[in-house]
C-alpha cells in the first residue's frame, strides 16, 4: 500500500509525506584522528558531499565512550547535512554506496528514512540537489539569523515533484550512466595525479638540502591580521584566507569569508600574486605546514594570523618551487620531527620556519622541476575539466527530466 503525498502545490509534494522518519546523530567529544577499522568513530559533516559519502572524514570515539550502535551509517542510507560553516554546504546529501564500519551519524548530520513505496532512495538523494530544492534551502537561510542550519521541520516541509516510481528510477539509471563515465574519468585523473606526485617528488628528493634553510632563501615571512583586534575607523569589508581556504597545494576560494578591514591593514595583510601561503597549525600533524600559491584569483584579499606569508627573490627562487618543496616529504619530516602538543594543536613558528631545510637549487634547475609539475598538472587539470563538464551536463539532463516528467503528471 502506497501512502498519500501530501501536496506543496500543483504537482508538487512536501518532502515530509515520503518518509517515515529524520534520524539525528550526537556530537561527543573525539578525538582527533581518525578511528581504525575496528575502532568507532562520528562522522564529520565533511563527509557528506553533493552525491558522495566520504567515509574516512571522521573522528575517533576515545577509549571507553560508549558506542551508539544505532546511529551507525549503513550502505543505502541517505545523509543530508544540516549544517555547515559554508552556507553553500548546508543541506547538501547523498546516498551510501559503501561505508567502512563503526561510522556513526554527528550531530550535523541527518538521516532520512524513505518510505520506499512512495520514493526511491537514490532518486531521493538526487533530487536534494536539484536547484529547485537547493533554492528552498537557500531562501531558508537567507531568512535566519546567520546560523548556518536548517531544522528537521525545514527539511520535512520541502517541495518535491510527484513522480511514480519507475519515472524516479528512470531518472536514476540517467544520472547513474553520468556516474559510471565521470567515476572512470576520476580514477584516470587520480592515477595521473599520483604519478606526477611521485616524479615530483623524486625530483625534489634529488636535491642536497643540507647547510641550507628557508631563512636564507626568502625575502620575508609575516603572520597574517588579527581576528577581533581594536580596528581604527574607515573600515571596509574585505575578504581574507583562512587556515580552511590553504590546502595543500592549491588554496579553495569557494568560501572566502569577510572581515572589516582598515586603510591601514590592507597594504600590510594584502596578498600578492606569487606569495606562498604556510599554515600556522593543525590538530593533524600530518597538515602542519602544508604550502598554497597565491595566483592572481586571490591578489588583493587578507589573511588571518594563523598563516604566514613567504615572499621570495622571483631572481633567486621560483614560487611554485618553494611551495612544491614546502609540501615535500623533507620539510614534513622536519615539521613532525621538531613540533609538539599538549592542547591538541601542533604549531609551527617564525623561528622553525626559517630553520626549514631548503635546498640552494640553481633557478634554471627550479624552473625545469615547476615546468615537469606544471606539465603534468595542465593534464590532470584537462581531465577535471571534462569531468566538471559531465557534472553540468548531468544536472540539466536531470533537471530536464524532472521538469518534463513533472509537466506530464500535471496534465
Amino acid at each position: 500500500m502506497g501512502v498519500e503525498l501530501r501536496s506543496g502545490g500543483d504537482g508538487w509534494a512536501l518532502l515530509g509525506s515520503v518518509l517515515d522518519g529524520i534520524e539525528s546523530g550526537w556530537s561527543p567529544a573525539c578525538d582527533a584522528e581518525q578511528p581504525d577499522v575496528d575502532e568507532w568513530g562520528v562522522v564529520k559533516v565533511s563527509a557528506v558531499t553533493s552525491g558522495r559519502f566520504i567515509d574516512g572524514e571522521a573522528k575517533r570515539l576515545p577509549m571507553g565512550q560508549v558506542q551508539r550502535p544505532e546511529l551507525e551509517i549503513k550502505r543505502g542510507d541517505v545523509l543530508l547535512a544540516r549544517a555547515n560553516g559554508a552556507r553553500s554546504l548546508v543541506g547538501v546529501s547523498c546516498y551510501v554506496t559503501a561505508t567502512r564500519p563503526r561510522l556513526m551519524l554527528s550531530d550535523k548530520v541527518l538521516r532520512l528514512i524513505p518510505n520506499r513505496t512512495a520514493v526511491d532512495p537514490v532518486y531521493l538523494a538526487i533530487l536534494l540537489g536539484t536547484l529547485r530544492v537547493r533554492s528552498q534551502i537557500g531562501n531558508l537561510l537567507n531568512g535566519g539569523t546567520g546560523q548556518n542550519n536548517i531544522t528537521q521541520a525545514d527539511v520535512r516541509a520541502l517541495e518535491i515533484p510527484q513522480l511514480p516510481l519507475p519515472e524516479q528510477r528512470d531518472i536514476v539509471a540517467a544520472h547513474e550512466a553520468f556516474e559510471r563515465r565521470i567515476g572512470d574519468l576520476e580514477r584516470v585523473a587520480q592515477k595521473r595525479s599520483t604519478l606526477l606526485s611521485a616524479a615530483v617528488s623524486a625530483l625534489l628528493q634529488s636535491q642536497d638540502s643540507s647547510g641550507s634553510t628557508l631563512e636564507t632563501m626568502m625575502v620575508s615571512c609575516d603572520p597574517g591580521i588579527t581576528l577581533g583586534a581594536h580596528r581604527a575607523p574607515q573600515k571596509r569589508a574585505t575578504g581574507y584566507l583562512r587556515v580552511a581556504n590553504v590546502r595543500m597545494g592549491w588554496i579553495d576560494t569557494s568560501d572566502v569569508a569577510s572581515l572589516e578591514s582598515t586603510s591601514s591593514d590592507r597594504p600590510r595583510y594584502e596578498l600578492e600574486a606569487g606569495d606562498v601561503l604556510v599554515v600556522e597549525g593543525h590538530a593533524n600533524p600530518e597538515q602542519i605546514g602544508r604550502a598554497a600559491l597565491v595566483g592572481p584569483v586571490e591578489e588583493g584579499l587578507l589573511y588571518q594570523n594563523h598563516l604566514f606569508r613567504l615572499r621570495f627573490d622571483r631572481d633567486e627562487v621560483v614560487p611554485e618551487f618553494a611551495m612544491l618543496w614546502l609540501n615535500s616529504e623533507a620539510v614534513r619530516s622536519y615539521w613532525i620531527s621538531r613540533c609538539a602538543t599538549s592542547s591538541g594543536l601542533y604549531t609551527i613558528n617564525s623561528k622553525l620556519l626559517a630553520d626549514a631545510p631548503f635546498p640552494a637549487v640553481p633557478i634554471k634547475e627550479q624552473r625545469k622541476i615547476v615546468e615537469t609539475w606544471r606539465t603534468g598538472l595542465r593534464a590532470v587539470d584537462s581531465l577535471h575539466g571534462q569531468i566538471a563538464k559531465l557534472r553540468t551536463i548531468q544536472q540539466g539532463v536531470v533537471e530536464d527530466l524532472l521538469s518534463g516528467r513533472s509537466r506530464v503528471n500535471r496534465t
